[in-house]
């Protein structure tokens, strides 16, 4: 089941971490600059690579349990085929390895890119940007590899009669490593937003409005936290969040792909062709990494173009790579419409989050002048603005899932399993250059730590300058990486739900089901089309368990958030009566000759982290479980369409407001409305204060949400369908 433009996958993923270790080493060869820089990037490496441990101490128990369950479940009663428990476990491995790799390479980077902007703005953005470009060549890389591998190994050990029923055994396998990519995704996000945000609330709160300090000062006991919470969240959980991003795509894809054209001869090329497009987007991506650069004294809108022109330069040219791949597989063209609308909404979205996100557009600004009549009306402003952020996202999305649906369905809505096909290659099509735009997003807390460390070590006015400007415009590619990370899940989420009705017609003819009774005819399970298995289990509106799904399932959303920023509110708590502690019996802090004790804050933001992340992540595996027993797969559907309507407005309310807040904070602190130590500023503080677990914690865990319930639904099918040998 291969033939040779298969090899162009494994090739493209080795070339895209050849390249990573390039970037890797050529930043090594930076100076981290003088001894008090060293100083303090030796804190912050120590404190993220302690928190890490920890953290995957905590991923690994949890990892080990649901191995076993899964190990017990396919050779037991035979409710999962055999490499179910190992998929998932390779999933999880591969997913903490990308975030690991990424804030290794950022702890190191910061520093660099701080003594670097001492030369010019144009270096400090060409260390920061390069640094960031490990993170989205190693997740590119990695899940192409992971991809590659198991796909061999599965078509040399798998055994059935036709390569067609081998081809929907393979690739239904393989979503279950989506599952273990998720799985630690959620915790690395979850954990890890905690982890920055009860550091940077305690650090915001006490140190610049009860204190009057400037961000990033030494002499604030939780400024390390801070700085290490930005590797451990926005770097570590960022880039599992992406690689599950990514893997989710591909894998759902290509099982929808061997689904829809499983009678006929390109059904191959249909798997084979979302891989070959992301493997074409690493080397794309590559080229846009190399045209990123600026020049002195750039504004914010320039610094934007500066990456644009990177981005939109790989994009332009992955849609001639996309007909090539067509072309090459001998698919129909009109894919190539799916794939294009799949860029163009990401762009959209991409666009629109920077629109309402940037301290260089008017809604950014509004927020900012709200706060001349104090911190009430910045938080009102904010949420405002952030939920009608929304609108434009979800449009773009309408929009990009009808067109990409007619585009592979030949124009017919009769044709449900082409045109979902093409609804997740057209996710494939959004990500297929993350390569560049996460390292785009990768960039940010490199130079948000980058900025800190200026601080630090009182570099002076035109270095804490042009890192201000470089952290400004990470806090704006941050939140466009969020929106991609968003748009994908929506659109993924779609394809998974589609893949999990194709692996309930696995489970059921594994337990020997081989027709269905749907109203006066008998269908043959193997041959039974997706409306088939909806007129079967009665998945309409009318169904009380499909309605009773959908509220559970929009539910969790609002549950799951309020979860996790409850825990963020309880590890800032502990965090500023820390800091508010050492400030009153710590003697000589304010004066500059004692130093603060660093690592005891650090430890409040672990403790909290870890006993937090817990629930919340556990939840989100535990309800698609409960669902299926008690409401059958119409309750499960429907659970997955709530959540996915929900989580994908809330995601984009949350991660929008809270972008907006934190660079209204930025506009003034460049000296706009009063300037840093006024009362606005103070009351943008509190703005950004309510704004950070939005953007770091809740909102973008929400899109690993939306896909762990899927995944988790996919690979539980069998138990529900056990449970329920009737519908």
């Amino acid at each position: 089941m291969l033939n040779t433009l298969f090899w162009i996958v494994p090739a493209c993923a080795i070339i895209a971490l050849i390249f990573a270790r390039i970037f890797y080493k050529n930043m090594l060869k930076e100076s981290e600059g003088d001894d008090t820089m060293k100083r303090i990037a030796g804190h912050v490496r120590s404190g993220a690579m302690a928190y890490l441990r920890q953290q995957y101490k905590v991923v690994g128990i949890v990892f080990a349990v649901l191995c076993l369950l899964f190990a017990w479940m396919a050779y037991g009663p035979h409710l999962q085929n055999e490499w179910v428990w190992c998929a998932f476990l390779t999933g999880g491995i591969f997913s903490g390895l990308a975030g690991f790799i990424g804030m290794k390479t950022a702890t190191h980077a910061s520093a660099r890119t701080a003594n670097a902007a001492r030369r010019s703005l144009n270096d400090g953005l060409k260390v920061a940007f390069r640094s960031g470009a490990v993170m989205g060549l190693v997740v590119v890389g990695l899940a192409l590899l992971d991809i590659s591998l198991w796909w061999l190994l599965l078509d040399h050990f798998v055994e059935l009669v036709s390569d067609s029923e081998k081809a929907i055994m393979i690739t239904t396998t393989m979503l279950t490593f989506g599952m273990g990519a998720s799985t630690q995704a959620l915790f690395a996000r979850v954990g890890g937003g905690i982890f920055t945000k009860a550091a940077d609330v305690g650090a915001d709160l006490v140190g610049k409005v009860e204190a009057g300090i400037p961000e990033d000062d030494p002499r604030n006991p939780a400024t390390i936290a801070d700085n290490v919470g930005d590797n451990v969240g926005d770097v570590a959980g960022m880039g599992a969040d992406l690689y599950e991003s990514y893997c989710g795509a591909v894998l759902a894809t290509a099982a929808l792909g061997a689904a829809a054209f499983r009678s006929e001869t390109i059904q191959f090329n249909a798997i084979l062709a979302p891989m070959l497009i992301a493997a074409f987007g690493v080397v794309l991506s590559l080229l846009g990494i190399f045209m990123v650069r600026t020049k002195e004294g750039a504004s914010q809108q320039k610094l934007l173009r500066a990456l644009d022109k990177g981005i939109n330069t790989s994009s332009v040219l992955i849609i001639g790579a996309s007909f090539l791949v067509i072309y090459l597989l001998g698919m129909s063209y009109w894919i190539c419409g799916s794939i294009i609308v799949g860029l163009l909404t990401g762009i959209v979205i991409g666009k629109a989050t920077e629109y309402y996100t940037s301290h260089g557009y008017r809604p950014t600004q509004d927020i900012a002048r709200s706060a001349e009549t104090g911190p009430a009306t910045v938080v009102i402003k904010g949420i405002g603005t952030g939920m009608i952020s929304t609108a434009i996202p979800v449009i773009a999305i309408v929009i990009g899932v009808i067109l990409s649906f007619l585009f592979a369905s030949g124009f017919s809505f009769a044709e449900v399993s082409k045109g979902l096909y093409g609804i997740g290659i057209a996710a494939v099509g959004m990500l297929s250059t993350l390569g560049i735009t996460l390292a785009t997003d990768a960039y940010g807390p490199i130079a948000d730590n980058a900025g800190g460390n200026a601080e630090m070590s009182k570099l002076g006015a035109e270095v804490r300058q042009r890192t201000d400007a470089l952290d400004a415009l990470g806090n704006t590619t941050a939140a466009t990486g969020k929106g991609f990370a968003i748009g994908s899940a929506a659109l993924t989420g779609l394809a998974l739900i589609a893949s999990y009705v194709e692996e309930i017609k696995i489970a059921l003819t594994r337990m020997g089901t081989v027709a269905l009774e749907i109203g006066e005819r008998t269908v043959n399970t193997v041959d039974a089309t997706l409306t088939d298995f909806m007129h079967y289990y009665d998945v309409t509106l009318m169904n009380p368990k499909v309605l009773a799904g959908m509220f559970i399932g929009s539910m969790m959303s609002f549950v799951f958030c309020g979860l996790t920023m409850n825990a963020v509110g309880r590890a800032a708590q502990k965090m500023v009566q820390e800091v508010r502690r050492q400030f009153r019996e710590i003697k000589g802090i304010m004066e500059g000759t004692s130093e603060p004790d660093y690592a005891r804050c650090v430890e409040i933001s672990t403790k909290g982290a870890q006993s937090e992340m817990i629930f919340p992540s556990l939840l989100a595996i535990v309800v698609p479980v409960i669902v299926g027993l008690l409401f059958n797969v119409s309750g499960v559907i429907g659970l997955l369409a709530g959540g996915l309507g929900t989580g994908f407005v809330l995601a984009i309310f949350m991660a929008n407001a809270g972008g907006a807040w934190d660079n209204a904070k930025k506009y003034v602190e460049e000296g706009n409305l009063g300037g840093k130590g006024s009362d606005v500023h103070k009351a943008t503080v509190i703005g950004d204060t309510v704004g950070d677990p939005f953007k770091d914690t809740s909102g973008p865990s929400l899109n690993i949400l939306i896909k762990l319930m899927s995944m988790v639904a996919i690979v539980t099918a069998g138990v529900t369908c056990a449970h329920h040998l009737l519908p």
